[in-house]
């Protein structure tokens, strides 16, 4: 039986990242159905709302998503689309792969890593208010159940990926409740893997950053809360060409949503311009996700080679494709 995956085209350039995957996913002769649910600005009007419980509905009944760009306003307007399907469907688990790609130059090679950010507490639980006229006040929530599952989360995928170092991001000598009590879940999550893991480690947040920039290639696995791994996995991504090549997904129990990070360029829509490839990227972790290994590694294969020639990189890659251009090679490596 084909399976149905809940395409979100997403607002901006989103639809034109989108219809690149179905023509690559298509190409590859894999048994899906698209099954398109529109969300964000292009339904705000006519819904009232730019998540419909329409959207959610499709989302719940096929368990897997690929979801385009959706623009967030900044500091006014309604609240991210991204959060709240977090939220709605439980989505505790943000996945954030970062890998050197042929083709594309950085001061960085052989970069490998992938970031396990907890995806529903901390700082983002959207907790706050004014105090009087002169300040305002955040609550940070970390719980145990909530450190426990992204921690059991990244220990699983990580052993199953046989990877052998795994470390927890935190400022427990400053907040030393939650990130304490952040830091001391994850310490015990690992006791159950100790003989899966060639190191097992803690890092302070700043000195993670800085460790990042000066050798990244002495990391492998990163856990975080929420806030910090939302940053640390904009700096990874900067280490392997920026947000334009780096797939995200978001994973709980039963339900995937994969998308790209980056935003969505309203002033580049339907020109032709637009980056597939972090889109490109998730849908490939989507198909793995999914049971298509194989065909998922003929879909990376197809990419790498399209990105060595600069006739077939987009521009904001260095070469002189667009969208359609670069999304036909790849398929004529396929």
């Amino acid at each position: 039986m084909a399976q149905t995956v809940t395409l979100i085209p997403g607002d901006g350039i989103g639809p034109d990242l989108t219809d690149s995957v179905k023509e690559v996913v298509g190409a590859l002769d894999v048994d899906i159905e698209w099954e398109i649910a529109e969300a964000g600005e292009t339904v705000m009007d006519g819904e009232g709302t730019p998540l419909p419980d329409s959207v959610l509905e499709s989302i719940r009944r096929n368990k897997v998503a690929l979801k385009g760009p959706l623009t967030t306003p900044v500091g006014t307007g309604f609240r991210s689309v991204n959060v709240a399907l977090r939220k709605e469907l439980d989505l505790y688990g943000n996945i954030r792969p970062s890998l050197s790609l042929p083709g594309i130059e950085t001061p960085y090679k052989n970069i490998d890593l992938i970031i396990y950010r907890e995806n529903t507490e901390d700082l983002y639980a959207g907790v706050e208010h004014t105090v009087g006229k002169h300040a305002a006040e955040s609550i940070k929530i970390i719980t145990r159940e909530g450190t426990e599952r992204i921690c059991r989360m990244a220990f699983e995928r990580s052993k199953e990926q046989g990877r052998k170092h795994i470390t927890v991001v935190h400022k427990a000598n400053i907040m030393k409740f939650t990130d304490g009590l952040f830091r001391d879940v994850f310490f015990e999550v690992a006791k159950d893997y100790e003989n899966d893991f060639e190191e097992i480690d803690d890092r302070i947040v700043d000195n993670m950053c800085m460790q990042l920039v000066m050798k990244p290639n002495l990391y492998d696995v990163l856990v975080c809360p929420n806030l910090y791994g939302d940053i640390l996995s904009d700096l990874c991504a900067g280490l392997t060409g920026g947000l334009g090549v780096a797939p995200g997904a978001n994973i709980g129990e039963e339900i995937a949503v994969f998308e790209p990070v980056h935003g969505s360029a309203p002033k580049y829509a339907g020109q032709n311009r637009a980056n597939p490839l972090a889109t490109l990227l998730s849908a490939k972790n989507m198909l793995i996700h999914l049971g298509y290994a194989e065909e998922a590694d003929r879909m990376q294969t197809g990419i790498e080679a399209a990105l060595k020639s600069p006739e077939t990189r987009t521009k904001d890659l260095g070469g002189s494709a667009g969208t359609k251009e670069f999304t036909q090679a790849i398929v004529s490596n396929l």
